[in-house]
């Protein structure tokens, strides 16, 4: 089988495509024939190792996919040859095939493409946790999405509207923001041609924003921060700006809000009837057509590296999917 490959640590265009062996399977895996795997901001992290996750060389990048089950371990009695599935796996999603822990392994829900099953969970799952868990955002609250055009920050303008928020988004671009207001932006802020706190104010009345969300950093973390309203929660869910920033905590107390660290994976595995209980929701509201994850392309295998390049440098709207098949 095929595999995008890692083999040394640097930019994704040091990413090879190779034969390798077909994974063994152990008694409590599962062997997946991968027909689509997203690419997460991770991914580019994890190439340069500048993750926590450190697998390795040489792996596969890519943490999340949808396919079907080739073959299970011995020990494995949910899941059978022959069954389209969704797996969070860290890495080595990137390849035709992948064996997996059947643990990391759930049952893709009917009516969903491979492709859109790849693009979900990950993006939808960290965003349910991040609003409706560690925020509590309520009906009528405002929530302002950073980096809104980007995987989850579209997962975020849905999931606000649908915990019935006001939602406010702010990106880099009218073309982004266009694809915002597609997906149920109430209010957009371009940071660009705006300040960013100054907008903030103007679109709330003075009064500021309830919740934050936050996977970009950089300088618009502090920024963001100076624009919550009294009791404010500021999530942490990233840093695609690169930086990772360091806001005056003399904010935090002057507003009593509140900064909230978003740790998706940490939670799945802590937590795991929790987070299958979120699923469950996030799942349900996908059938109701509530969420409608946005996918603006699909690579190749061999074009694998430069879909990362292109993730990260956030010039994507949505997310972007590779298909290894293909």
């Amino acid at each position: 089988m095929r595999a995008l490959l890692c083999k040394q640590f640097g930019p994704p265009e040091t990413l090879v495509v190779e034969e390798q062996p077909t994974p063994e399977v152990g008694p409590k895996q599962v062997l997946i024939d991968v027909q689509a795997a997203a690419v997460n901001f991770p991914d580019s992290l994890i190439i340069e190792d500048k993750y926590q996750l450190k697998p390795e060389l040489p792996f596969s990048p890519g943490g999340e996919l949808a396919g079907v089950v080739n073959t299970v371990g011995d020990e494995v009695k949910h899941l059978k040859p022959g069954d389209n599935v969704i797996a969070f796996t860290g890495y080595g999603a990137m390849a035709e095939q992948i064996a997996t822990d059947a643990n990391r392994v759930i049952p893709m829900p009917d009516g969903v493409d491979h492709v859109t099953a790849s693009a979900f969970v990950m993006t939808y799952g960290t965003t349910y946790h991040a609003l409706a868990d560690r925020a509590a955002l309520k009906s009528g609250e405002t929530l302002l999405v950073l980096g809104a055009a980007g995987g989850v920050g579209l997962a975020a303008i849905e999931l606000g509207k649908a915990l019935g928020a006001h939602v406010i988004a702010a990106a880099s671009s009218e073309d982004k923001l266009a694809v915002c207001r597609e997906h149920g932006a109430d209010d957009t802020i371009n940071y660009v041609e705006e300040d960013l706190k100054d907008a903030i104010k103007t679109r709330t009345d003075g009064r500021g924003v309830d919740v934050v969300y936050d996977p970009v950093g950089g300088d618009m973390t502090e920024k963001a921060l100076r624009g919550t309203a009294w009791r404010g929660r500021l999530l942490v869910i990233g840093f695609a700006a690169g930086e990772i920033p360091k806001p005056p905590l003399n904010l935090a107390l002057l507003k009593g809000c509140s900064i909230v660290g978003v740790f998706w994976g940490s939670f799945t595995q802590r937590e795991p009837e929790e987070n299958q209980k979120q699923l469950k929701q996030i799942f349900s509201w996908l059938a109701e057509g509530k969420l409608r994850p946005h996918v603006s392309g699909t690579y190749p295998l061999e074009r694998g590296g430069e879909a990362i390049s292109v993730l990260a440098s956030r010039k994507a709207a949505g997310k972007l999917v590779i298909k290894p098949q293909e």
